[in-house]
């Protein structure tokens, strides 16, 4: 017998509850796996979209956290295959695995974002599941679907890039897009809501990540959630291309990101990450001067 909408969305709602508490950890895999915090977050929101259709053809759900992360690894593979990325099977070479050092090192661990993608696929996932994450051996071949003996090997490897390359440089931003953030970024801390609403064009689309989706006119609507909360904008260069970052009162550090899209001055398309904080734990950003 079919589902009704009510009943899919309190499944829906139930199983965001059951995985909560893994999902930061599902995005700081795959924003390292891909370098971006944003892309990072269509992948967990493809994982977890699998994750419940799969759960609705088994009896019982299995072992939450592998599960997971095997799905997330799945999802984020076929991710970079469709971006052109050639994904090769990690192996063991014994002459390298001699004396391997099960512990983590470091400067490893602190690398940012943008130092991962410089290491092959294999590479990536071992050390990102392994000294980023904190899995065990076993559980990184599991989820990478290999052997410990391969995992070592690529541990080897992916430190010893990791801590012989420096990060790359940055990105041009485009001054069209900074001058049309800067006067949304300025309405919005002014608190003038019908300057606003005036910016959004009849079509725009409004993305609340992981909690709802709207058009039209309805996307005005989105603006009163803001009337009475204490945040203000600034505009950041997030991974190479321009954002609003939301800050709190008195925050040093942004809780949240926007991003938006124009076309001929007007917001055609808002991404807005309240609900989905954790992706400013990692995020490479900077604030943009004025």
């Amino acid at each position: 017998m079919a589902q009704t909408p009510a009943t899919l969305a309190d499944a829906r709602e139930a199983f965001l509850a059951m995985v909560g508490g893994v999902r930061p950890e599902l995005h700081r895999y795959c924003a390292r796996l891909t370098g971006s915090v944003i892309e990072a977050e269509d992948i967990v929101q493809d994982t977890l979209a699998r994750a419940f259709y799969a759960l609705s053809l088994t009896p019982e759900v299995p072992p939450l956290r592998p599960w997971l992360f095997r799905i997330a690894h799945n999802a984020a593979m076929d991710f970079l295959k469709s971006h052109g990325t050639k994904y090769t099977d990690a192996h063991a070479e014994m002459d390298e695995i001699a004396g391997f050092d099960d512990k983590p090192e470091p400067a490893v661990v602190r690398a940012a974002l943008a130092r991962f993608v410089l290491l092959p696929i294999a590479q990536r996932s071992a050390v990102i599941l392994k000294d980023v994450l904190g899995h065990s051996l076993e559980e990184t071949a599991e989820t990478m679907g290999t052997t410990v003996m391969a995992v070592k090997a690529a541990l080897v490897r992916g430190r010893r890039t990791l801590l012989q390359r420096d990060k790359g440089e940055g990105v041009t931003l485009a001054t069209t897009t900074r001058v049309e953030l800067d006067r949304y970024a300025s309405l919005f801390n002014a608190r003038d809501w019908d300057g606003i609403r005036e910016l959004v064009s009849d079509d725009c689309r409004l993305d609340l990540v992981s909690r709802s989706q709207r058009r039209g006119k309805q996307v005005r609507m989105y603006f009163g959630q803001y009337e009475k909360a204490a945040v203000t904008l600034r505009v950041v260069r997030l991974e190479g291309q321009l954002a609003l970052a939301a800050y709190g009162p008195d925050a040093s550090r942004p809780a949240y990101f926007i991003l938006l899209e124009f076309e001929e001055g007007l917001v055609k398309s808002i991404r807005d990450f309240r609900y989905v904080p954790y992706i400013t734990e990692d995020a490479d950003f900077e604030i943009v001067a004025g």
